[in-house]
Protein backbone atom coordinates (compact mmCIF):
# COMPACT_ATOMS: atom_id res chain seq x y z
CA UNK A 1 0.00 0.00 0.00
CA UNK A 2 2.57 2.00 0.18
CA UNK A 3 3.26 2.24 -2.94
CA UNK A 4 0.06 3.81 -3.70
CA UNK A 5 -0.16 6.66 -1.78
CA UNK A 6 3.53 7.85 -2.85
CA UNK A 7 2.27 8.92 -6.13
CA UNK A 8 -0.79 10.17 -4.63
CA UNK A 9 1.27 12.26 -2.51
CA UNK A 10 3.48 13.09 -5.13
CA UNK A 11 0.44 14.36 -7.74
CA UNK A 12 -0.96 16.06 -4.90
CA UNK A 13 2.46 18.02 -4.12
CA UNK A 14 2.98 18.89 -7.59
CA UNK A 15 -0.76 20.51 -7.63
CA UNK A 16 -0.19 22.24 -5.08
CA UNK A 17 2.88 23.41 -6.42
CA UNK A 18 1.53 24.54 -9.66
CA UNK A 19 -1.06 26.33 -8.12
CA UNK A 20 1.52 28.68 -6.00
CA UNK A 21 3.56 28.60 -8.99
CA UNK A 22 0.56 30.06 -11.18
CA UNK A 23 -0.63 32.39 -8.25
CA UNK A 24 2.94 34.21 -7.27
CA UNK A 25 3.30 34.22 -11.27
CA UNK A 26 -0.44 35.89 -11.57
CA UNK A 27 0.76 38.23 -8.86
CA UNK A 28 4.12 39.45 -10.08
CA UNK A 29 1.70 40.16 -13.82
CA UNK A 30 -0.44 42.25 -11.60
CA UNK A 31 1.92 44.22 -9.76
CA UNK A 32 4.12 44.89 -12.93
CA UNK A 33 0.52 45.83 -14.60
CA UNK A 34 -0.24 47.97 -12.19
CA UNK A 35 3.05 49.74 -12.45
CA UNK A 36 2.70 50.10 -15.83
CA UNK A 37 -0.51 51.87 -15.99
CA UNK A 38 0.90 54.41 -13.35
CA UNK A 39 4.18 55.00 -15.18
CA UNK A 40 1.72 55.52 -18.49
CA UNK A 41 0.09 57.80 -16.47
CA UNK A 42 3.25 59.71 -15.70
CA UNK A 43 3.85 59.40 -19.15
CA UNK A 44 0.75 60.95 -20.39
CA UNK A 45 1.04 64.49 -17.58
CA UNK A 46 4.87 64.71 -19.36
CA UNK A 47 3.47 64.73 -22.65
CA UNK A 48 0.58 67.01 -21.41
CA UNK A 49 3.37 69.92 -19.78
CA UNK A 50 5.66 69.53 -22.75
CA UNK A 51 2.47 70.32 -25.20
CA UNK A 52 1.58 73.38 -22.92
CA UNK A 53 5.69 74.34 -22.90
CA UNK A 54 5.88 74.34 -26.62
CA UNK A 55 2.48 76.23 -27.20
CA UNK A 56 3.89 78.94 -24.29
CA UNK A 57 7.38 78.80 -26.77
CA UNK A 58 5.55 79.25 -29.89
CA UNK A 59 3.66 82.09 -28.65
CA UNK A 60 6.99 83.84 -27.53
CA UNK A 61 8.25 83.04 -30.72
CA UNK A 62 5.84 84.33 -32.58
CA UNK A 63 5.85 87.55 -30.03
CA UNK A 64 9.42 87.78 -31.00
CA UNK A 65 9.02 87.73 -34.61
CA UNK A 66 6.82 90.94 -34.84
CA UNK A 67 8.10 93.88 -36.38
CA UNK A 68 7.45 96.02 -33.48
CA UNK A 69 9.74 93.98 -31.37
CA UNK A 70 12.46 93.79 -33.93
CA UNK A 71 12.48 97.11 -33.75
CA UNK A 72 12.56 97.90 -29.94
CA UNK A 73 15.12 95.46 -29.54
CA UNK A 74 17.68 96.87 -32.14
CA UNK A 75 16.68 100.83 -30.65
CA UNK A 76 17.22 99.43 -26.98
CA UNK A 77 19.57 96.43 -26.57
CA UNK A 78 21.47 96.96 -29.61
CA UNK A 79 21.31 100.77 -29.87
CA UNK A 80 20.73 100.78 -33.52
CA UNK A 81 18.77 104.29 -35.26
CA UNK A 82 17.49 105.06 -38.62
CA UNK A 83 20.31 106.02 -40.70
CA UNK A 84 21.09 109.54 -42.01
CA UNK A 85 20.22 109.98 -45.46
CA UNK A 86 24.23 110.91 -46.41
CA UNK A 87 24.77 107.26 -44.90
CA UNK A 88 22.14 105.48 -47.74
CA UNK A 89 24.31 104.12 -50.43
CA UNK A 90 21.73 103.14 -53.52
CA UNK A 91 22.26 99.69 -54.77
CA UNK A 92 21.16 100.21 -58.18
CA UNK A 93 19.29 102.23 -60.96
CA UNK A 94 16.71 104.11 -59.63
CA UNK A 95 13.37 103.11 -60.91
CA UNK A 96 11.79 105.31 -63.48
CA UNK A 97 8.17 106.64 -62.48
CA UNK A 98 6.04 106.71 -65.19
CA UNK A 99 3.71 109.06 -64.06
CA UNK A 100 6.45 111.70 -64.51
CA UNK A 101 6.72 110.88 -68.39
CA UNK A 102 2.49 110.44 -69.03
CA UNK A 103 0.44 113.48 -70.44
CA UNK A 104 -1.63 114.82 -68.47
CA UNK A 105 -5.30 114.47 -68.98
CA UNK A 106 -8.17 116.18 -67.07
CA UNK A 107 -10.52 113.75 -65.87
CA UNK A 108 -14.06 113.94 -68.02
CA UNK A 109 -16.88 115.79 -66.22
CA UNK A 110 -20.08 114.51 -68.11
CA UNK A 111 -21.67 111.58 -69.78
CA UNK A 112 -20.42 112.43 -73.36
CA UNK A 113 -17.43 113.12 -72.27
CA UNK A 114 -16.98 109.66 -70.44
CA UNK A 115 -17.42 107.66 -73.86
CA UNK A 116 -14.26 105.72 -74.76
CA UNK A 117 -10.85 107.47 -76.18
CA UNK A 118 -8.87 105.00 -75.94
CA UNK A 119 -6.99 103.97 -79.85
CA UNK A 120 -8.59 100.97 -81.71
CA UNK A 121 -4.94 98.90 -80.55
CA UNK A 122 -6.36 98.65 -76.53
CA UNK A 123 -10.49 98.77 -77.78
CA UNK A 124 -12.24 95.38 -77.29
CA UNK A 125 -11.96 93.43 -80.51
CA UNK A 126 -14.17 94.14 -83.01
CA UNK A 127 -14.86 97.16 -84.61
CA UNK A 128 -13.27 100.85 -83.12
CA UNK A 129 -16.24 103.18 -81.15
CA UNK A 130 -17.31 106.35 -83.74
CA UNK A 131 -16.66 109.54 -81.60
CA UNK A 132 -20.39 110.28 -80.13
CA UNK A 133 -21.70 106.40 -80.84
CA UNK A 134 -22.57 104.87 -77.80
CA UNK A 135 -19.74 101.75 -77.24
CA UNK A 136 -20.45 97.98 -77.70
CA UNK A 137 -21.06 95.94 -74.18
CA UNK A 138 -17.67 95.11 -72.71
CA UNK A 139 -15.89 91.52 -73.52
CA UNK A 140 -14.82 89.52 -70.27
CA UNK A 141 -11.23 90.88 -69.93
CA UNK A 142 -9.75 87.59 -71.69
CA UNK A 143 -10.46 89.70 -74.76
CA UNK A 144 -8.94 92.61 -74.34
CA UNK A 145 -5.60 93.66 -76.38
CA UNK A 146 -2.62 94.98 -74.95
CA UNK A 147 -0.89 97.91 -76.98
CA UNK A 148 2.34 97.54 -77.99
CA UNK A 149 4.86 99.73 -76.69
Amino acid sequence: MKSRRNPFLTLWTLAVLAATAAFVLYLGLRVRSVELGYELGRAHARVARLREVKRVLELELASHKTPERVDMVARSLLGMSEPTPDRIVPAGVQPVDDDEHAPKASAPTDEAAQEDTRPAAVQPTGTPTAPGAAPPAPPPAAEWEEPNE
